[in-house]
Formats: structure tokens, sequence, C-alpha cells
């Protein structure tokens, strides 16, 4: 599939048959998806509700009435100034990067809704259990919107502000594992289920002292006991809340493994639904990514070999391989060196289609935060060389990249205008 090519147009040139994209959070417009076809006038006047001074729509993915074309493209009835090659390039280049920085604020914020919503259950769970439920099931129907849709999904790098640390993992391993079922092909069913038990698989913790909800390799057997306990003590919330056996199972088994040797019943094999063989792989994945100490971090290149060479008897295989398969080689967050020599750090890669990334590229001589996200795909002389720690990164490239000390993952949809590595675009 060929990236979408977008454009921004006034409220006022809506009309009936464009294909939109809402830029902002998904709880603030009442669509059940953030992109789609304007169907009816109705649609129209909501979106003009919204507040929004312009919006992104795509052409090749529209059929506007007669009408419609006219009244985006007016101006083409008066000949337009011959642009040069150098104004038009430079002119794209602007577009694109309106149109990628639009897209990551989008996740940021949808992010950012997701954690609030992520405190809101947790403060509310112990005195409201029903309407804790209800946020939960409200906001993983919001996710499913987005990943269900007839566009392929891209597993989204953000900035390390986007969450803090309890609302992180819990977000990070539901955005993956239901990107991950949505790769297995699930049914929808399975899909509010696995999300609905992924968000709330370490509820139990709020249970437990602070010190101890995190967990460290110095606990000794007495506070290691009693931290797995937490396992337990979401079960116990999780029953309060009324949650559908199948999420109470990935609940109940996000810590065990296929060999067994995962607690707290130490089940394995088919003995693990498979939403829970889900849940555990991917789970243990970001605890690699993300550990309670910083320093223990290994770059998610090192996570996913770990876990095959390593850790593979842990995990289910076909699971394991789909895993490996959706992230690539490379997943978001990875440092890398190019084949050209130059550094780049992964931002997004297409579930679909994760063998070359999107990349970040270090380049002196373009201010970091006007930088393109550089799809490899597109650069039949470019890919990536070897993977590297983010130490290894000379200063001025660690500096211009900014390799994150916790990863934040989200998803994205709607990709925008095909570039090219020279920072031109291709219209």
């Amino acid at each position: 599939m060929t990236d979408i090519h977008t454009q921004f147009i006034e409220l006022s040139q809506l009309r009936i048959g464009m294909f939109v994209y809402l830029d902002v959070g998904w709880m603030d417009h009442p669509f059940p998806v953030s992109n789609f076809k304007i169907s009816n006038q109705g649609q129209i006047d909501t979106i003009r509700a919204l507040g929004l001074e312009r919006i992104r729509y795509a052409p090749d993915k529209s059929a506007p009435a007669p009408g419609a074309v006219a009244a985006v493209h007016t101006e083409n009835k008066a000949a337009p100034p011959v642009e040069s090659a150098a104004a038009f390039a430079a002119r794209q280049r602007r577009e694109l990067l309106a149109s990628q920085q639009a897209s990551l604020q989008v996740c940021e914020r949808q992010f950012s809704q997701a954690a609030q919503t992520f405190k809101q259950v947790s403060d509310i769970v112990h005195a409201q259990p029903d309407q804790a439920r209800e946020l939960t099931e409200k906001l993983i129907q919001g996710f499913l919107g987005e990943i269900l849709g007839e566009d392929e999904a891209a597993i989204r790098l953000l900035s390390e502000k986007a969450g803090e640390k309890t609302s992180l993992h819990s977000i990070n391993v539901t955005v993956i594992s239901l990107l991950l079922g949505r790769a297995m092909h699930l049914s929808k069913t399975d899909m509010l289920d696995l999300g609905v038990g992924t968000m709330l698989h370490d509820i139990g913790k709020i249970d437990l002292p602070d010190r101890l909800r995190w967990q460290d390799e110095h606990f000794n057997h007495a506070e290691r006991q009693l931290y797995q306990e937490h396992v337990l003590h979401s079960l116990n919330l999780a029953r309060k809340m009324g949650l559908s056996a199948n999420a109470l199972l990935v609940i109940a088994q996000h810590h065990e493994h296929a060999d067994g040797s995962g607690y707290p019943s130490h089940v394995g094999g088919d003995k693990l639904s498979l939403i829970s063989r889900i849940v555990s792989l991917v789970n243990h994945y970001d605890n690699l990514c993300n550990p309670a100490n910083p320093a223990f971090a290994i770059t998610p290149h090192e996570a996913l070999s770990q876990m095959f060479t390593q850790h593979k008897a842990r995990f289910h295989a076909a699971t394991l391989t789909a895993f490996i398969r959706m992230m690539g080689i490379y997943p978001p967050g990875s440092v890398v060196q190019l084949t050209d020599e130059r550094y780049a750090m992964v931002v997004s890669v297409n579930s679909a289609r994760p063998i070359k990334p999107k990349v970040v590229i270090h380049n002196p001589s373009v201010p970091r935060e006007e930088a393109l996200v550089i799809n490899l795909e597109q650069e039949k002389s470019l890919c990536i060389h070897r993977s590297l720690k983010p130490l290894q990164l000379p200063k001025a490239a660690y500096d211009y990249l900014s390799p994150r000390k916790r990863l934040c993952y989200f998803f994205e949809r709607g990709l925008e205008i095909e570039q090219h590595e020279d920072g031109g675009a291709k219209p």
C-alpha cells in the first residue's frame, strides 16, 4: 500500500464524499473513528462545530460531488504562476513537516487522554467498580475504532513526556497487544477482552506499598512474594468490576509462561488462553525496555533478540513469531546506523510492512525540530546496517536523536505524502 497523499483545506471547503482526518483526540469528537469518508451534511456540520481552523483530507480516497471539486480547486480557473522546482520542493517539504507534526501531536494527545482515563479508573476502582469498568471499556473501544479501521496501523514512538511511569507501562502493553491481536486476526470480541484485560493487568498494584510497585532485583524473598501478589489484587478488583471471563484470564495469567516458569499458578502450554499468551509476551518485552531502574534497560532490538535466543521456551511459538514479524528487527526506539554510515533512530514501524521502518536521521544541516521522518521503504539505496546502544552514538548524534530513557508507544494511522531521503517530497 502506498502512503496516502493528504492536504489541508478550510472547513468551508468540506463536501460529501471527502475522506477526512480529524487530528484531535478520539474523545474530542463524536465519531467512532478519526478518519472516514463524509457521507452526509450532518457530519460536515459536526466537524465544523469542533472549532478546527482547517482539516486534512485525502484526494485519492475521496469521491466528492462535482461541485466539491470546483469548490476545492477554484484557484485552477485562473492560470497559477509558474512555480520553480526549488519552490515546489520547499512547499512540499513544509506541508509534509506540518502533516507529520500534526500526526505526532494527535498521538500524544490521545496517549495523554488515555493516561488521564487510567488514573481516573485507578482512583475510583475501589469505590465505583462499575464506573471504572465502563470508563475502561470506552477507552478500549476508542482504541479499536482506530486499530481495526481499513488503513494499516503503525507503531509510533512518542516523546518521554507523553506519560508518567504507571500509565506508560499499561498503555504501552495495551497498544502493542492490540496491534499484535489484529496481526493475529482476533475477533472483535477477543480484541475488546484483550484490551480491557491488558489495560487493567496491573491495577492491583495500587494496593501495594509504593516501594513494592515495581519489581526490583534486590527484593528479598518476602518482598518478592508481596510484589507477586499484585496479580491476585488485580484479579480481585477485576471481579468486582464485573469483567468477562476472558479478560479475567488476561489479568490472572499476564506473568505466566508457556514453559510453566511464570507465576502465580505456574500454568503453561495450552492452559494459557490465546490472548493471555499475547499479554504475557508483550508485558515481558516492555519490562525489558522499561524496567523500574532505567540503568538496566536494554534496547528494543536487544529485547527481541534476548526473547528469541535466550527465553524462547517462555513464549508460545506462533505468538512470538507474529510479534517479531510485526515489530520488525528494529522496533521503534532502536538506534541504528545506516548503510551510508549516518546515525538514525527508528520512530515508526508499519505493523504490516516492518522490514524497512521510518527513521529520523542525524543531519546537522537541518534543525532537529524540522527533521523529516524518512520512510526507508521508499529509499532503494538506503537501509539499516546495524543496531547500536545509545551510548555508542557520537555526542552530536546522541544530542540530536535524543534516545529515550523510557520508551513510550502508541499507534498512528493515515500516513502522509511520500518523501525521499534528500528531503524532497513526491506529489
